[in-house]
This record gives structure tokens, C-alpha cells and sequence, in this order.
């Protein structure tokens, strides 16, 4: 099977609104629907992917990326999958950094991996042991198909990790996923293993303007009325994502 991994566009959530699970999550900047409008056009022009199926996960930013992009793989967004969410960050979804610094206070998550991040949370661990799940549940159930799958920074970045065995993240490389940027894997079934085709193209963003504007705290509005989906999510790593 092929996974097709795409970033979800520009989000509010990259900048100070508050922490941007299902309840937080904005949904996309003006510059974020521009980009994903870019990519549905590349798709549609170049037919670069043939996709079965297009998923997205339950936060608005990726479902709204989703169906933008929809009409360029001539699809319609198939299902909403918690699995592809951003790390889950329980009861903290929706504060603001200020509260949440002092309600439980600030830490590394990578040198404390097994600390939630939350209560009703996740820690570093369990969720690198989530996407491994996801990564294993797709290769089985959807075996001789292509799936584009809408998902965050964190997902990628762990498909990278684990399938390339980067036991140790403190490494002097980063790997920073383009808003818009494509990833593609291609699981091996005869060798039980995946093969990485290529990570993060965004050459479809190549002709988009930069924004002019940036959000700033007033801009970052929560919608009233979010996903039906009542779990948490996670965007504490903008500041290593970003």
C-alpha cells in the first residue's frame, strides 16, 4: 500500500492562540487555505497522486486542509481518523500557554518521555507508540490501496523515526514538515517493511506569495462549536515544528 502524509496548511495553532486541540483549533489562516488551494491545484493539474481513499484527522485544521484538497484527487474526504491527530494533550486542549504553565508547569518532553503531558493526555512515548499502531493498522486493512492522509507535524516527524530507526531525537538534524508538504511511504508486504519514496514535497507552494500579514492574539478566535470529536490533541511542539 502507498500513505500519502500531508501537513495540514497554515494554522492559527502556530501562533498564540491557545493550546489547539479539537476545543483550541482555530482551523487554517487565509495564507494556510492559499496553500492548500496551491496543492489541490498541483494535484489536479499534474496527477502526481492516485489515492483511494483521503482521510483526515478529527481537528479542524487538518479536516479543512482535507477538503480543500479534496476536489484535486478527485475524492471526497472518506472518514476522520483520531489516530492522525497531533500529540493528545488531554485536559490542557484549549488553555492558554500562561495557565497551563502554571497548572502544571514547563517541561521537556523528550528528556521526561514518559510524563503525560496532561491528565487524559499523552506522553513522548505513548504517542510515538500510537502513530507505530497506525502505521501497522494501515499497511494491514488497506493493503493494494493509496491513502492520502491529512495529519500534523508530529505524525510525520514519528513516521520518520520509527521507520527509519532514529532511536535518539536529540540529534543535531531536525526535520521541519512544510505546511502543505508531502510525504509518501510504501509498504513492502513480501519484506515487511516500508520504503520512503520522498519527504516533504512542496514545490507546489514555490509560486505562492508570502503573507503579508501575520495573526496576532486578537485574530485567533475558537470556534464555538468544534469536531463532535470530544479527545484531546497537542501543539506544545510549534516551537519545534514550526
Amino acid at each position: 500500500m502507498r500513505l500519502i502524509l500531508v501537513r495540514h496548511g497554515e494554522a492559527y495553532a502556530g501562533f498564540h492562540g491557545p493550546i489547539a486541540g479539537p476545543t483550541g483549533c482555530a482551523g487554517l489562516t487565509p495564507h494556510g487555505r492559499l496553500q492548500a488551494e496551491a496543492l489541490r491545484e498541483h494535484l489536479a493539474w499534474t496527477g502526481q497522486v492516485r489515492a483511494d481513499l483521503l482521510l483526515a484527522s478529527v481537528l479542524p485544521r487538518a479536516i479543512e486542509t482535507a477538503r480543500i484538497v479534496a476536489p484535486g484527487l478527485r475524492l471526497e474526504l472518506s472518514g476522520q481518523d483520531c489516530d492522525l491527530c497531533e500529540f493528545h494533550t488531554g485536559e490542557a486542549d484549549g488553555m492558554d500557554w500562561l495557565d497551563y504553565n502554571d497548572r502544571y508547569g514547563s517541561f521537556d518532553m523528550e528528556a521526561e518521555p514518559d510524563r503525560l503531558f496532561a491528565p487524559g493526555g499523552e506522553s513522548w512515548n505513548s504517542f510515538h507508540e500510537r502513530v507505530s499502531r497506525t502505521l501497522e493498522r494501515f499497511a494491514r486493512d488497506h493493503a493494494g490501496e493509496s491513502v492520502v492522509a491529512v495529519c500534523h507535524a508530529g505524525v510525520i516527524i514519528a513516521s520518520m523515526r520509527l521507520l527509519l530507526g532514529i532511536a535518539d531525537p536529540a540529534t543535531s538534524a531536525h526535520l521541519r514538515p512544510t505546511n502543505t508538504g508531502l510525504t509518501e511511504w510504501e509498504y513492502e508486504p513480501s519484506e515487511g517493511r516500508w520504503l520512503l519514496r520522498y519527504y516533504n514535497d512542496a514545490g507546489h507552494l514555490l509560486d505562492l506569495d508570502p503573507p503579508q500579514e501575520r495573526p496576532d492574539d486578537a485574530s485567533v478566535v475558537v470556534p464555538s462549536e468544534p469536531s463532535g470529536y470530544k479527545g484531546p490533541d497537542h501543539e506544545q511542539w510549534r516551537r519545534l515544528f514550526d
